[in-house]
């Protein structure tokens, strides 16, 4: 066989296609045996074909990516589902990741659509669709090349950049990595090429496409990681970083947020007031809304609620929460949990905390519904004399006594009939609050368009107050912006890539703990508890490439470690 994995990537001949619906645009799916010349010579099946590119938009951040959880669980968010199975969340919070053991999905379906871009652009000018319309089809399709080789370069660095070429199974392919700064520029050139060949934002039958502003959170995305101190240093290997250190990065970073934030396109989703905090939980549950810039397309579902509600409800497949990601959650008045002038007491807990936290864990008594569709408390307590007070308890259903309830609808049970219409984000416009607030800090420290980016996102989340004293410096604004995306965007895939860009690796070796509640004539009583020790090796800040696919090839080189 040829080098490298594309070769082995799906044929034409089956392609599994997504039809319109009312609902979406990638709500029903439909399967045909077609050939390219059928496919281009009908418009619905082509564009069908563009749709089925974005079928895998949301694989990388899928919370049971692994089986067993997801990014999550393969960081410090969350303890992974214990299985028959060695997962790869399981090998990398116990630091035995490597080439023969890691996941394929991020080599092989990036590429895999890679390839079917490729096919697209090289076939659709003999489709039967009007000119215009192929270009607004081209500039989504070129958007998604990108998306794809950015989740690549976030994985491994840099990769094998392809162009527009279509390999077969007779020809060579050349499987030397470029490097990543080549694989940045490439990603950023394919946004800005696009990006006014397109709707700004995609409303009403196209929501859910790639727009302009979308093109736009992208480049903010890869220029912010770019400008990171992971590779935003004097690296040996120009696969893994650039060459020399340059704060100029982040000035780029900065910009490209900026552009987005005057665009006035997109906003926080305030509307909800019906108690502090209120709008982050709601925001999760709208099918569309203006602070979503992509999201994960789907029909009516149960699907987080099937992968994190409690085993009464016919959950527990993902990860469990623990007590050091909910410890990150400060207190409603904004300050953290070990200040002294806080409020926090260890034995009420959760009593004054910042309101997010209730909308992102399943703790002992959080009311969420049954199969009839009661709402009843989770009972995750010991009794008495240690025993499970249920099959949801601590040791019983959850080892760290927490489950995750962020994106949730507590009306719909895992077991129930009815489900609702979430899509999962994959951009939404507070990560863009939050890059520019980091952007700008890092390259002139924190100016007042900083505090204010932040305080949007804190007064949004009810803290009260909400507002940040002045005249820190650039380091104590750091540690709240961290803080900040830790909590604002828990469990939906950047804690396993911020501590990693950030170069903080150690924060993934460490003891991790869980809550044990005991109820006594129905009296609670606290005790954190060791659960897992997390390890951390300095190659796993990168993945290993798949080991069957450095074998195709002595060109595609290995990451350092592994």
């Amino acid at each position: 066989m040829k080098p490298i994995l594309w070769l082995t990537l799906v044929s034409m001949a089956t392609l599994i296609f997504y039809s319109c619906s009312k609902q979406g645009f990638l709500d029903q799916t439909v399967t045909s045996d077609l050939d390219k010349d059928m496919v281009f010579s009908d418009s619905l099946y082509t564009v069908q074909f563009l749709n089925d590119i974005y079928r895998e938009i949301g694989f990388s951040e899928h919370p049971n990516r692994f089986g067993n959880g997801g990014l999550d669980a393969a960081s410090d968010e969350s303890r992974p589902q214990r299985s028959i199975n060695v997962t790869t969340s399981v090998l990398f919070s116990s630091g035995t990741i490597t080439a023969a053991s890691i996941a394929t999905d991020a080599w092989t379906i990036p590429y895999a659509n890679i390839r079917k871009v490729n096919q697209l652009l090289a076939n659709i000018a003999k489709a039967p669709i009007a000119d215009y319309q192929k270009s607004i089809m081209i500039a989504e399709a070129r958007f998604l090349r990108a998306w794809y080789y950015f989740i690549l370069v976030k994985h491994y660095g840099g990769v094998p950049l392809v162009g527009d070429t279509i390999y077969t199974f007779t020809d060579y392919i050349p499987a030397e990595r470029a490097s990543f700064e080549e694989c940045i520029n490439y990603i950023v050139s394919e946004c800005d090429a696009v990006r006014t060949q397109l709707p700004y934002r995609q409303i009403r039958g196209e929501y859910g496409r790639a727009g302009g502003g979308t093109c736009d959170a992208l480049k903010m995305r890869a220029l912010l990681y770019a400008a990171s101190p992971l590779y935003n240093r004097s690296n040996v290997n120009p696969l893994l970083g650039y060459s020399t250190a340059d704060l100029e990065r982040w000035r780029l970073a900065a910009e490209a947020a900026e552009r987005i934030i005057a665009s006035s396109t997109y906003n926080l989703y305030t509307a909800d007031n019906s108690s502090p905090g209120r709008s982050f939980y709601t925001i999760f549950t709208l099918r569309e809304n203006t602070e979503y810039i992509i999201a994960r397309m789907q029909p009516t579902n149960k699907e987080l609620e099937e992968i994190w509600q409690p085993p009464s409800r016919g959950a527990a497949k993902g990860g469990f929460p623990y007590q050091e990601t909910v410890d990150a959650f400060g207190m409603a008045n904004g300050l953290p949990i070990d200040d002294p002038n806080s409020g926090y007491d260890p034995q009420n807990p959760y009593a004054g905390r910042d309101p997010r936290l209730a909308y992102s864990f399943i703790k002992d008594q959080t009311e969420i519904a049954n199969n009839q569709g009661a709402i009843v408390p989770v009972n995750i307590y010991l009794n008495a004399d240690g025993s499970p007070s249920s099959q949801d308890a601590i040791y019983s259903g959850t080892p760290t006594g927490y489950y995750t309830n962020k994106m949730l609808n507590p009306e719909h049970a895992a077991n129930f009939i009815h489900g609702g219409t979430r899509n999962f984000p994959l951009l939404r416009y507070a990560e863009v609050l939050l890059s520019y607030a980091e952007a700008v800090n890092e390259y002139s420290g924190p100016n007042e368009n900083v505090y204010q980016a932040i305080e949007a996102i804190r007064s949004r989340a009810g803290l009260n107050p909400y507002t940040i004293p002045r005249g820190l410096s650039q380091e104590e604004m750091r540690a709240i912006i961290h803080g900040e995306r830790r909590v604002e965007l828990a469990f939906e895939g950047h804690r396993f890539w911020d501590v990693r860009r950030w170069l903080m690796g150690d924060t993934q070796n460490m003891q991790m703990h869980g809550m044990q509640v005991t109820r006594r004539q129905n009296v609670p009583t606290y005790k954190i508890v060791e659960v897992d020790k997390h390890n951390f090796r300095p190659e796993m800040y990168y993945w290993p490439i798949p080991l069957l696919e450095v074998g195709k090839s002595p060109e595609l080189e290995q990451n350092p470690g592994y």
